[in-house]
């Protein structure tokens, strides 16, 4: 799987007594998939995925996969605390025709730590185990502090025939290049388009189109005298081709991604994408093209919403996103909403980009 683009992170919308606003899921799903961006990720650290029960995460996998475009790469966060209970949910995730897992460190036990930098036997068996099992490529995630994944376990795991690539979130670039310096050895080769953008399994697997011919068509039997059928006209299989790869890199803030990008990362995952998805794709979109002063002009707007509204606020996120037109609404207790005062700055904040 081709993880190259701009993935927009999922909030989850409750209702105000805190049930799952399904309706609103898909709303948000429906309008994420017309934009030229190349995927979704569902559960992740901004979808207050620790209050949902097992029933609701189905229910949030099972949404975004019927409802998301096929040709978007689908990402779901799978790491709970048990090995057991994420390899579970990265079967719900497949069977909801999902494209690969996100595993964060999440291990089973309070005990197991990170040691001075260095992963304890614990936390290597949680993700080979999880890897192992997983019927998606799993996606490792590295978080701040603590809970950034020391390079030699990266470096290890990233040998494994499962595991796709890395999601960065530690805001350090150095480690996207040293990443990418101990997984040289790997090699990939992903299904793409002849353009190559990544082909997802939906792409594969969906049901025939209907095909719009003008009209009913006519069978050369019925044209040499024979019993008229309306029959319709085959449809073209989906032209593919493969890419070679190495070990995938996605870079996880609006902080330098565009350096993030030149330092090796493939494709971008933020948080604060979920509010304003435009202006994420539009960082890629002008690192692409290579117009240095449109990226230090698009990436540096972004930024200044990353510092108004971090990763970490999920209110101010959902808050956001409701003045964008995509369903935010409160958190779930015991998260509390953005208050008027604050709803105003985030909507300053959202003014000085032209949002």
């Amino acid at each position: 799987m081709l993880l190259d683009g701009v993935h927009i992170p999922l909030l989850t919308p409750f209702y105000p007594d805190g049930r799952l606003y399904v309706r609103k899921l898909e709303h948000n799903v429906r309008r994420y998939s017309l934009m030229p961006v190349s995927g979704l990720a569902a559960l992740t650290s901004i979808s207050e995925t620790e209050s949902l029960s097992d029933a609701e995460r189905r229910t949030v996998l099972e949404t975004v996969g019927r409802e998301a475009a096929p040709d978007k790469v689908l990402l779901a966060g799978v790491g709970l605390p048990g090995v057991r209970e994420s390899i579970a949910l990265a079967q719900v995730a497949a069977d909801a025709d999902f494209d690969a897992v996100l595993v964060a460190a999440r291990p089973a036990y309070t005990q197991v730590r990170l040691r001075e930098g260095h992963a304890t036997p614990e936390l290597q068996v949680y993700f080979e185990a999880i890897a192992d099992g997983s019927p998606l490529p799993v996606i490792l995630v590295s978080g701040e502090r603590e809970r950034a994944l020391p390079l030699d376990l990266v470096a290890r795991l990233g040998g494994h025939r499962n595991v796709l690539g890395l999601l960065e979130q530690s805001s350090h670039i150095s480690r996207v290049m040293q990443v990418r310096e101990r997984t040289a050895g790997v090699k990939r080769t992903p299904t793409v388009t002849p353009t190559f953008t990544a082909v997802t399994g939906r792409m594969l697997h969906r049901a025939t189109p209907e095909v719009a011919t003008g009209g009913t068509f006519v069978s050369a039997e019925s044209l040499s005298g024979g019993v008229a059928l309306a029959t319709t006209p085959p449809v073209p299989a989906l032209k593919t081709r493969t890419k070679e790869t190495g070990f995938q890199v996605l870079w996880g803030l609006a902080s330098d991604a565009t350096e993030a990008l030149r330092a090796g990362a493939g494709g971008l995952l933020q948080p604060v994408a979920a509010a304003v998805p435009q202006a994420a794709f539009e960082v890629w979109a002008a690192y692409k093209d290579g117009s240095h002063s449109i990226i230090a002009e698009k990436q540096g707007r972004l930024v200044a919403l990353e510092q108004g509204i971090p990763p970490w606020d999920i209110a101010a996120l959902k808050a956001g996103s409701e003045l964008s037109g995509y369903a935010g609404g409160r958190p779930r207790l015991p998260l509390l909403p953005a208050m008027a005062e604050r709803q105003q700055e985030i909507a300053a904040l959202l003014r000085s980009m032209r949002a």
